[in-house]
């Protein structure tokens, strides 16, 4: 398959943020008009795929995975490899592949799922002679429903997918195209017909993935799918592996006022705990942060007497999410008493990661040249207010004007003289103030938003009139140049983008890091605003009678030196061997 190999997203390009807006905007207003999941509830409600009647089965869970090639296909090949040696352990490639959400980044387009995800996922494991087996080994087939050997899985191992925000960004349109239609993606092949699917597995074990449309809601038709698994598949003493897009109890811990934890809870008691059968709820795993955590939840399993494990696996590709700020206990009310058992990368090495954002004008330059350009504009607001007044222009009084701490009150002065009579220069204050208010973190309540947000707007403004007089008195007293002459223009132009913009983009950096530091906020504005490729991860899940084995793989560097050593319409890559290791020791779940 040809494709684009495309670099990480730069989350603070000014065209990728405001397409991105533009699209969450719209989902968020017309995704509950449009909602693809009451269209797939015309489909039936049965069982469709069934891998019981194996000893044993291997599956893979993966998410956030479709961003930069170098970490996609790095954890693609992983994934591909035949087995991987685990502390002397050899682990066979899964049967099942899961793919737990945002599958694409930053925008759902065919294009983008074709050079982000699906491209890298074939060339690192392409199909079998160009022609893989499309036909499925039946066993026993009962109505509606394919039962699976492993035999064929082994062959072409089965691809389920769950839409995350980013996947519903065009109303799951592509999503459904691509993952519900019974095709190949390499040499996986996907088996869904919808975007939520229960999966019976050996010695009665399923896994369970529910689709919560843009962190909203889960639809009635969804909640009558699952209940009807209930009725009519489920044996009693069943254990579920539940998947879904987001780490709620993450969520509602860093913010109690977030509800996404509350309906997943309600799902956990109405739809597993309080069943008639005596269903055990064993893991849920998720991805959306892009790191490895692991909590262990009692709570929720009282009823059955075990421990029910809370797995944030979102290394699938896309940049890094801070562990620093995980709590070391969750609690609230009677829901849910969790323990933090691991996290990767560490805490230490999280901190570390942060003081990146010291480098912020040199990860996103279009953020430092969009932000110069401002810059430049409202000078030339400025100064074009004044220049053909009977008063001196306002360069050339702030030029003139000599800084002390007993005269700081005449530059202020010089301001506000220009400011009362310049209603477009002070419209673009209140944009630039306003702006980095609405930008401040709103999980840090109502009074720490406007002050930390009003601060930094406020700081970046004081920023661009001081770096206005030292240019001034540059270019005027210490150059000699004269105002509006040609060399001084351009001169002029040159300092407001090149070193206004650096200025500007540095000082948001270290707004970044303070807020990420002393506050924990900004997790995702402070860590993807440098891309970090490493300390990825997937789960490898071993399934038999004996119960159920999680090992969770993690690699701490991407390998980055692929080189295609095939052709364009069929690429082969190769690179620096993929170093990977057990992120803690093998998680056990025996079966009761």
């Amino acid at each position: 398959m040809k494709f684009e190999r495309r670099p990480m997203v730069s989350w603070f390009d000014i065209r990728i943020l405001a397409k991105a807006g533009l699209k969450s905007v719209i989902s968020s207003t017309f995704g509950n008009f449009a909602d693809k999941r009451e269209m797939q509830a015309a489909l039936k409600g049965d069982l469709e795929t069934d891998y019981s009647n194996n000893q044993e089965i291997w599956v893979d869970f993966i998410a956030d995975l479709g961003d930069g090639f170098d970490s996609t296909y790095t954890m693609a090949s992983l994934l591909a490899c035949k087995e991987l040696n685990v502390d002397g352990e050899l682990l066979p490639r899964a049967n099942i592949l899961i793919m737990g959400g945002d599958q694409v980044y930053a925008m759902p387009s065919k294009e983008d799922y074709d050079n982000r995800m699906k491209g890298p996922y074939t060339a690192a494991f392409p199909k079998i002679n160009g022609q893989p087996k499309t036909g499925l080994k039946v066993i026993d087939q009962k109505p509606g429903m394919k039962q699976i050997s492993n035999e064929e899985t082994k062959i072409n191992p089965h691809l389920y997918a769950l839409p995350g925000n980013h996947d519903w960004y065009d109303g799951l349109g592509n999503f459904l195209k691509i993952f519900c239609q019974q095709r190949f993606i390499g040499n996986w092949q996907t088996q869904q017909s919808r975007s939520y699917f229960a999966v019976k597995l050996p010695a009665n074990h399923w896994i369970w993935a529910i689709d919560v449309q843009l962190h909203s809601d889960i639809d009635q038709p969804q909640l009558d799918y699952f209940k009807n698994i209930v009725q009519k598949n489920m044996e009693d003493g069943a254990t579920i592996i539940l998947c879904t897009a987001e780490p709620a109890w993450v969520r509602m811990a860093l913010n109690e006022r977030d509800e996404t934890f509350t309906r997943l809870k309600n799902f956990f008691t109405n739809y597993i705990l309080l069943t008639e059968k005596k269903v055990r709820l064993i893991a849920t795993l998720t991805g959306d942060l892009h790191h490895y955590s692991r909590y262990e939840d009692s709570m929720i399993e009282k009823r059955r007497a075990g421990i029910h494990h809370l797995i944030t696996a979102g290394g699938g590709g896309s940049f890094l999410h801070p562990t620093h700020i995980l709590k070391e206990k969750i609690e609230f009310k009677d829901e849910i008493s969790a323990k933090l058992k691991t996290v990767y990368p560490s805490k230490k090495m999280s901190r570390m990661l942060a003081l990146r954002n010291l480098l912020f004008p040199f990860y996103n330059p279009a953020m430092t040249f969009f932000i110069g350009l401002f810059f430049l504009y409202t000078a030339w607001l400025l100064q074009s207010s004044t220049v053909y007044t009977d008063d001196k222009s306002f360069m050339y009084q702030v030029a003139n004007y000599k800084a002390s701490l007993t005269n700081i009150g005449d530059f202020g002065m010089i301001i506000i003289k220009c400011l009362r009579h310049n209603p477009s220069v002070l419209i673009l204050h209140f944009l630039l103030v306003g702006g980095f208010i609405g930008f401040a973190d709103a999980n840090s309540g109502r009074f720490l938003k406007y002050l930390l947000g009003g601060l930094h707007g406020l700081i970046q403004l004081g920023s661009f009139y001081i770096m206005f007089w030292i240019f001034a008195r540059i270019n005027l007293v210490y150059l000699h140049m004269e105002v509006a002459q040609a060399r001084e223009i351009l001169l002029s132009s040159a300092e407001f983008i090149i070193i206004g913009g650096f200025v500007s983009a540095f000082i948001f950096g270290l707004y970044l890091l303070i807020s990420i530091l002393l506050f924990h906020l900004h997790p995702t504005e402070a860590f993807s605003s440098f891309r970090w490729t490493g300390y990825k991860n997937f789960l490898r899940i071993h399934i038999s009678e004996k119960g159920v084995i999680i090992y969770p793989i993690g690699v701490k560097r991407a390998v980055r030196n692929w080189k295609n050593v095939g052709s364009e319409e069929e690429p082969k890559f190769e690179g620096d061997k993929i170093e990977y290791t057990l992120i803690e020791n093998p998680i056990h779940i025996l079966k009761n």
